[in-house]
């Protein structure tokens, strides 16, 4: 039986034009070998496999061959290529940082260098996974990368290049390597099921490489693992088999039914992806990407961001002219607040739900404020009800200080023509007035809309003795309407939306306040008044960091639950509140001064505290 060689192997690129998806890379090495112009060092960095390793191995067998080729790749067939293909050339060494990282390694290293080459002009030393080296092999390095011997050439290859000393980074050219996109995946793994004689259905191979995130090598090892899989028939429905990749129907599915607002639907689907093994997380991560693919198909020029494959791209165009941008941006503005708020929610299945309910109302109306950019908190209610008899309830009240029979006329046709179905109260308009005359109590009266052919009810009830107000300019009109919007905003506050709401402040907080992050997520918010929360912090240096970020905490937490009026109040824990802080040797002590016989029981059993 034949040997089995793995693709990441058996097709490693082995000259420049055979290497994907770094094109303007490979151009520069062959221009700078054609020319004779190459640096004594080279720094290659990029994501782990797209082909790092593999131009540094390219690079050293193109420099020493003694007949390269008018494209600037090597011949493949002088003295060197072939000790280079046969692994015995003696000009090219290969260095493991990762495991040969101490200072002699290097100084082995050094005494290498000094030896020139028996064939060809130049000795080339790879050292992968550079960024391994200790700080002293680095120091060690430095003087012999500056000043190298003129056969000698260095390349360097890491994925972490922010680890490397700035030194050695000054000494070296540097090279990024980009991830591999996906039509260059797609493409080369073509040619590789082509050579092997595997079929294989486009879209399969497009999960596969997205599934690769950019890697080639990656890409390979699983398009091994899906032929193994498939025994050489490599379909769309096997591949997310095996890969354990949602099926991207239940993607188009749930969007068709966001749209048509069957909230029942959703909830059936969703038990159905949970039933299948998958979690909530990458459920709702796949349907944020799903959603940013149908923004992207709306436009023309965003188009070309649309990775996937040819015939799932027209299923994308043609539900994107479903959707407007308005809902797109609204959904998307939920699942990303689902996505931050998984990690720390107790019910994550409640939390999911939950958001597919809020995304199935959007296209429902009066559900997203102006722009679209903050979905309403309300949640509407799923299921039918039965109508109810509706009732009269005070909704505008109408002070009754004079009155004329035109205005009492009109008063009345008012509130016939605006409130036909109401039940009715007993009393005429007419007796409401007279009752309001005598000294009556307040009389209101429910109205559909606050203006009927351009008169108001307050208008029509006081008389045209009423002056007009002034007309506000666009400052005061901002400033009322801001008025206006803060009184609406004051729902009721819970011990749960604070919770909720001080979780998802801890999630975006920025990486420059871990500090103050991790000592918010042991404090407890506490609800202890209609509109007051406080939090008990441990000593006053803590209080002061608290301070400064309390307009912030507030103004989440409002704009949150939707109730201008919350305040948070921060306070230090008092001697009988910090007692709950004790390390267990102290609370040891507290315990062996209540009950002394404790002490002798440790010294008996030889006990520990810990």
């Amino acid at each position: 039986m034949e040997e089995y060689i793995v693709s990441a192997r058996k097709y490693r690129p082995t000259t420049f034009t055979s290497v994907v998806g770094q094109g303007s890379l490979t151009t520069t090495l062959k221009n700078a070998i054609h020319s004779g112009k190459l640096a004594h060092a080279y720094l290659f960095c990029g994501p782990r496999g797209v082909g790092k390793t593999t131009c540094a191995r390219i690079f050293a067998k193109t420099i020493n061959c003694l007949s390269p080729q008018e494209n600037g790749d090597a011949c493949e067939q002088c003295e060197s290529c072939v000790a280079f293909n046969e692994q015995r050339s003696f000009n090219i060494h290969e260095l493991d940082a990762a495991s040969n990282n101490s200072v002699e390694d290097i100084r082995s290293l050094i005494d290498e260098v000094r030896i020139p080459p028996q064939v060809g002009k130049y000795k080339v030393f790879i050292i992968d996974e550079v960024h391994m080296l200790s700080t002293a092999a680095f120091n060690a390095f430095l003087k012999t990368l500056e000043e190298p011997p003129r056969h000698a050439i260095f390349i360097l290859a890491t994925t972490e290049k922010h680890k490397i000393l700035p030194t050695i980074l000054s000494r070296c050219q540097t090279y990024d390597f980009n991830r591999m996109s996906v039509q260059d995946t797609v493409r080369h793994l073509q040619y590789v099921a082509q050579q092997e004689g595997v079929a294989a259905e486009p879209e399969a191979l497009n999960v596969i490489a997205q599934k690769a995130d950019g890697g080639m090598r990656d890409a390979l090892s699983i398009f091994d693992q899906v032929v193994s899989y498939t025994q050489g028939n490599v379909t769309y429905e096997q591949v997310i088999q095996n890969l354990n990749v949602l099926d991207y129907e239940y993607y188009f599915k749930i969007v068709d039914c966001f749209l048509q607002n069957k909230v029942a639907e959703l909830m059936l689907i969703f038990n159905d992806i949970l039933n299948k093994g998958f979690q909530g997380d990458h459920f709702i991560s796949g349907l944020s990407k799903h959603l940013r693919d149908l923004l992207v198909s709306r436009d023309a020029v965003t188009l070309p961001l649309l990775e996937v494959a040819d015939a799932v791209k027209a299923r994308y165009q043609e539900q994107a002219t479903k959707c407007s941008p308005k809902f797109l941006y609204a959904a998307m503005k939920l699942c990303n607040d689902c996505d931050l708020s998984y990690k720390a929610s107790k019910n994550k299945r409640l939390l999911v739900e939950l958001t597919l309910i809020q995304c199935g109302q959007l296209t429902l109306e009066a559900d997203t404020p102006a722009g679209g950019l903050r979905p309403a908190k309300i949640l509407k209610p799923i299921f039918k009800q039965q109508p109810e008899v509706a009732t009269a309830q005070p909704a505008v009240a109408a002070s009754v200080t004079g009155s004329q029979p035109e205005s009492q006329t009109s008063a009345a046709a008012v509130v016939s023509q605006t409130q036909p179905e109401e039940k009715s109260t007993g009393l005429s308009f007419q007796e409401l007035l007279a009752q309001n005359r005598g000294g009556g109590s307040l009389k209101t009266i429910r109205l559909k809309s606050g203006k009927v052919g351009g008169i108001s009810i307050r208008e029509v009830m006081s008389g045209n003795n009423k002056k007009e107000e002034p007309t506000m300019n666009a400052a005061q009109l901002a400033a009322k309407q801001e008025a206006e919007r803060l009184q609406q905003m004051n729902n009721p506050i819970t011990e749960d939306n604070v919770r909720f709401y001080w979780n998802e402040f801890l999630q975006l907080m920025p990486l420059e306040d871990a500090a103050i992050k991790g000592r918010m997520e042991l404090m407890q918010p506490t609800l202890i008044s209609r509109d007051t929360i406080e939090v008990i912090v441990g000593n006053h240096q803590v209080e002061r960091d608290m301070l400064q970020l309390k307009p912030r905490v507030e103004r989440h937490m409002r704009n949150g639950i939707g109730n201008s009026y919350l305040t948070l109040k921060i306070r230090v824990a008092t001697e009988k509140e910090a007692r709950k802080y004790m390390s267990p040797a102290e609370r040891f002590k507290a315990m062996c001064e209540r009950n002394p016989s404790l002490i002798k029981m440790q010294k008996e059993f030889n006990l520990r505290v810990c």
